[in-house]
């Protein structure tokens, strides 16, 4: 597909890095072009856009952005229309993930990682939805296998991720019937780099296909949840080996 403004117009946050970084690549080889959000990974986020403009120009765009900064969110998607003319599907990827054991919980905590995993996304998706409702477009949420299952020491970010499949279902409703909203929820994707051995064991031990997923995996799953699933609504859908059958 040419990058024209008929083309289909993705803004996927978090892309400068790790799932996010794959998720803009499978959309951009299946023909979106791509508003790539960043807010700290300016190098890799260059790079990124670098790479989708070499294969097909005029494919990408820069949006550097502090997702907390909820008060921006507004111009960061008008910034995409202004730049594309249109808004296809809203990945809603940034995240903030770290312990937060019961009794050293504080409230810049709880702000910081309520403010990426669930704050934004309801904001970004408010701020987007009449340019969503146009293109009768959609939102992914990338939520987190967690979310409904609870995970020792990380109390915050599991009720920020619970907020965020709340707000997948409840988005599902207010936005039908021109906009779809759906949910990944990965399971063992990439290991979080203070993951001792013992513990990934542990993990594959209780997952059925008895190995880690691939970024790919997951790229694969939002980009048929925005395109091939029409029928499809409010969902949330485990790409996780099948551990979440097998607490």
């Amino acid at each position: 597909m040419s990058a024209t403004t008929e083309a289909p117009v993705a803004l996927v946050t978090g892309a400068g890095q790790r799932i996010g970084t794959a998720i803009a690549r499978h959309l951009h080889q299946a023909g979106y072009r791509i508003a790539v959000h960043y807010r700290r990974s300016a190098a890799s986020a260059r790079q990124l856009a670098a790479e989708l403009e070499a294969a097909r120009p005029a494919s990408s765009l820069l949006l550097q952005a502090d997702l907390a900064d909820i008060g921006a969110l507004p111009a960061r998607v008008k910034a995409v229309i202004d730049g594309f003319g249109r808004l296809d599907l809203l990945v809603n990827n940034a995240s903030a993930f770290y312990p937060t054991p019961l009794g050293q919980i504080s409230e810049t905590a709880w702000d910081d990682v309520f403010a990426a995993n669930a704050k934004a996304p309801l904001f970004l998706a408010q701020a987007a939805a009449p340019w969503l409702k146009a293109s009768r477009g959609s939102i992914v949420n990338l939520t987190d296998i967690y979310a409904e299952r609870g995970l020792a020491d990380h109390p915050v970010y599991v009720m920020a991720k619970a907020a965020l499949v709340a707000m997948t279902r409840t988005l599902a409703i207010d936005l039908a019937p021109e906009v779809r909203v759906n949910a990944v929820a990965p399971g063992a994707i990439l290991w979080p780099q203070q993951d001792p051995g013992e513990q990934q064991q542990a993990i594959m031990a209780r997952t059925p296909l008895g190995r880690t997923g691939e970024p790919a995996d997951i790229a694969s799953a939002v980009l048929w949840l925005a395109a091939g699933a029409p029928y499809v609504s409010g969902q949330v859908l485990a790409i996780d080996g099948g551990r979440s059958v097998n607490i």
